[in-house]
């Protein structure tokens, strides 16, 4: 490999794909050879049939094949984390191992990303899965992912995505987050584009995910909005809704009263002196809750002397002593 170091690095993160390992690096060299300078990084989450050892013997055989092997399966994520964190290239491609999506589609990605784009996503317009199992639920997702995060992409969950390094750096990865990195780019100030790119029917090995992915996207989903509106400034978030329960708290602690003075009516057991108590007492817990989250926001950006902006550039005239 070139002493410079390559320009694009392909992310291939892989589970048990031991049918796939060759026919999907075959293809990857055929695009890439002689267009660009690059890398592969195949990361091994913890796969338990033959994929290691067929990865072991084609890095040998290539020095530009790079991999990461896990000590057992920690998720896609993690994965891919991995594969960022480790690729040395300016511009990192990431793509499933499974051969759905086609390598032929990274330069037409990479051309977009030099039109002055950060992150370039995949859109599988054409898609060749179980309708009830993954289009259905994927359709849902990407409506509620987008309409809550801003960020308007048809395909959050397609794997095959490129992206700027630098983008990578200021985006933190965890749990099931790999499929919002569009929209933690956003924070960042990325520009991201999509494209559409073929998408492949599945003819061995078995897919990893199913229904119950549902429910981590849904909770995921909850804590992207929280990082991207409310990670530096909490207390908006649980202020606001101590306030809500307050003002509600009060309104039926007035009504409380105006029945007691103007009808006379005996408090005991009235559900509207409990609805009264309750609201105040959550009202203080959300505020109090605020005050705490203020107080962990604060110690987590001073203790790492983390900014809570992203700058792109600087411009200024260098000045000379004397």
């Amino acid at each position: 490999m070139d002493k410079i170091g390559p320009e694009v690095s392909i992310v291939v993160p892989l589970l048990n794909e031991q049918d796939n390992i060759e026919p999907l690096y075959e293809q990857i060299t055929k695009t890439l050879d002689n267009k660009y300078k690059y890398e592969i990084l195949f990361i091994d989450d913890g796969s338990t049939d033959n994929s290691f050892d067929i990865l072991t013997r084609l890095q040998k055989a290539n020095a530009r094949i790079r991999v990461i092997c896990f000590r057992k399966n920690f998720g896609q994520t993690a994965a891919l984390s991995a594969g960022f964190a480790h690729a040395r290239g300016q511009i990192i491609a990431a793509i499933d191992a499974d051969l759905q999506n086609d390598p032929a589609d990274i330069p037409k990605m990479i051309d977009k990303l030099n039109e002055g784009f950060d992150v370039v996503s995949g859109w599988r317009k054409k898609r060749h899965d179980n309708a009830i199992t993954r289009l259905l639920p994927s359709k849902i997702a990407n409506w509620l992912i987008s309409k809550i995060t801003g960020v308007k992409l048809h395909d959050f969950g397609c794997t095959l995505k490129a992206y700027r390094k630098e983008i990578l750096a200021e985006t933190k990865l965890y749990g099931e987050m790999h499929r919002f990195i569009p929209a933690l780019a956003s924070w960042s100030g990325a520009r991201i584009a999509e494209i559409v790119v073929n998408h492949r029917p599945r003819t061995t090995g078995t897919t990893k995910y199913g229904l119950e992915r549902t429910v981590k996207v849904i909770l995921d989903l909850i804590t992207v909005k929280f990082l991207l509106s409310f990670s530096t400034k909490p207390n908006q978030l649980f202020g606001g809704w101590g306030f809500l329960a307050l003002f509600f708290g009060g309104v039926s602690g007035l009504v409380v009263i105006l029945m007691k003075i103007l009808q006379g009516r005996d408090m005991t057991g009235n559900a509207l002196l409990y609805l009264t108590i309750l609201l105040f007492v959550i009202g203080i817990q959300f505020i109090l809750m605020g005050l705490l989250a203020e107080l962990l926001v604060r110690t987590y950006h001073e203790s790492q002397n983390r900014p809570t902006y992203v700058i792109k550039e600087i411009l200024e005239s260098s000045t000379e002593e004397g």
